[in-house]
């Protein structure tokens, strides 16, 4: 699978977030996007998950299918997406629901195992830490196979050992063929691209 962005223009409140920012990503390829507050990286997540419209530019992606982009991609953002008078493993279930795959994912139990808090499954999600809620949306990428991983801030509110826990994930995705977007003002262990947001001409390396 290869996403191309062409050109890319995206205006909010009548000010231009950016503009002719073009990539290429292909399956087993990472793209870190950093940049100052402001700078749009939150935005260029957004638009591409389908949640914020273009005003210029196109994106493609190959081989051709029935499927949108948005139907091929996991987007995790700033907030946590969690029913909190559910439990874990009811969220997650719900999720699995939600994000229908042609190929299965974990089972709700499974993918909280995979980031360390099967022990909390059947807690209301309500009685989380915050880096356990973090840690519980993150699961929602294992319960439904997609190949684009969108990721706003991946890391945040959680500790070095669930960074490593993340990492070790997010790099089993990319050698497995998929391919992971991620916004972030921290460091990521995790090679591959970078682009540079709010710079007068973004930068890509």
């Amino acid at each position: 699978m290869r996403l191309e962005a062409h050109n890319l223009r995206v205006e909010r409140g009548g000010r231009t977030v950016f503009q002719d920012l073009s990539f290429t990503l292909d399956s087993g390829e990472s793209l870190i996007v950093m940049g100052h507050n402001g700078a749009g990286k939150s935005t260029l997540l957004r638009t591409l998950a389908g949640l914020v419209p273009l005003t210029q530019g196109q994106l493609n992606v190959t081989p051709s299918t029935e499927m949108t982009l948005a139907e091929q991609l996991h987007y995790v953002g700033h907030a946590d997406a969690l029913k909190p008078t559910l439990t874990p493993v009811e969220n997650l279930s719900f999720w699995a629901a939600m994000l229908q795959s042609d190929r299965p994912g974990l089972a709700p139990r499974a993918a909280l195992d995979a980031l360390d808090i099967a022990h909390l499954g059947d807690l209301p999600s309500s009685y989380l830490s915050a880096g356990q809620r973090r840690r519980l949306s993150l699961a929602r990428l294992l319960v439904a196979t997609r190949p684009v991983w969108l990721l706003d801030e991946p890391t945040t509110a959680l500790d070095r050992g669930s960074q490593e826990v993340l990492f070790n994930l997010m790099r089993q995705h990319v050698e497995a063929g998929g391919s992971i977007i991620a916004a972030t003002h921290a460091p990521l262990d995790l090679s591959g691209k970078s682009l540079t947001l709010g710079t007068a001409e973004s930068a890509i390396a």
